[in-house]
């Protein structure tokens, strides 16, 4: 989505920064701001170069979030940016050029960064080899990249981020795990929506379906549907990296971070996800 909106403080001035995870209602959406400490019902107005009318927080959850109310949101794709991470400097003229090559349904607050990495090309190579390629939907949200705070994982609040999986989908995976075949998940957010499907599941399998998936995968965690991963590297006290520690034991996981520093890789962080290059 173009989910983040620049604009200006009615009440209090000063410029602020939002960033819409979903859409709550018609016109009602949850958020995460900057500054931090804008005023609870302060009204939001004049977004980068148009008017986007006016918007106004409504609510501040407990975890930070805020309940806004949006005027005019059917012009969010003529004012809205699509996030960027904070290498990327330069203004994209394309959006879509920070969008997987089988990007299809609009919902996410940020691309899933691993397949960034494939283009039309390299997926036609590896269907070329003999590999089945499947697409499902989960639209990245605050559950993704926010980091953990508490000491304790178990005590950290795994949000919520919606799913599709089509009976298309979910036969060929159902079929593949049959024949003994291996399922490889081309980024963290796919192995959150097919472990949460599957965990729905009496025979844990996945089933076509929809819904909200809040799994929070850490190490000790047997997977059910997953047999390997395609993924960047990931922040400390993330999500993201207890998940992956979930599937490849430490001294596998030590061995790749510890390569990347010796060789001197330099690393872009966008919330929890790292590229290399």
């Amino acid at each position: 989505m173009p989910a983040r909106l620049r604009g200006n403080a009615q009440y209090r001035g000063g410029a602020i920064e939002l960033l819409l995870l979903s859409r709550i209602s018609p016109g009602v959406w949850r958020a995460i701001g900057r500054p931090d400490g804008f005023c609870a019902r302060c009204r939001i107005r004049d977004y980068g170069q148009r008017r986007f009318d006016s918007g106004e927080v409504l609510e501040i959850e407990p975890e930070g979030e805020r309940i806004i109310r949006l005027d005019g949101e059917e012009r969010l794709h003529d004012v809205g940016e699509v996030p960027l991470p904070p290498y990327i400097t330069e203004t994209l003229a394309d959006s879509e050029r920070y969008q997987t090559v089988y990007a299809r349904e609009e919902g996410s607050a940020a691309a899933p960064t691993a397949g960034l990495h494939f283009t039309d090309e390299l997926l036609e190579r590896v269907r070329a080899m003999g590999v089945q390629t499947i697409f499902v939907t989960l639209h990245v949200g605050w559950g993704t990249f926010r980091p953990v705070k508490t000491d304790d994982p178990t005590e950290h609040t795994m949000h919520s981020e919606y799913w599709e999986l089509s009976s298309e989908a979910a036969d060929a995976i159902r079929s593949a795990k049959a024949d003994g075949r291996r399922v490889i998940s081309v980024g963290t957010t796919a192995v959150r929506l097919l472990e949460n499907a599957a965990s729905l599941s009496a025979d844990n399998l996945p089933q076509a379906g929809s819904g909200w998936a809040d799994i929070f995968i850490t190490p000790g965690y047997r997977f059910k549907v997953v047999d390997a991963l395609i993924t960047n590297f990931h922040l400390p006290r993330s999500t993201l990296l207890m998940l992956v520690s979930a599937l490849a034991d430490r001294g596998t996981i030590m061995r790749a971070y510890t390569e990347a520093v010796e060789q001197r890789y330099r690393f872009y962080s966008f919330g929890d996800a790292m590229f290399i290059h």
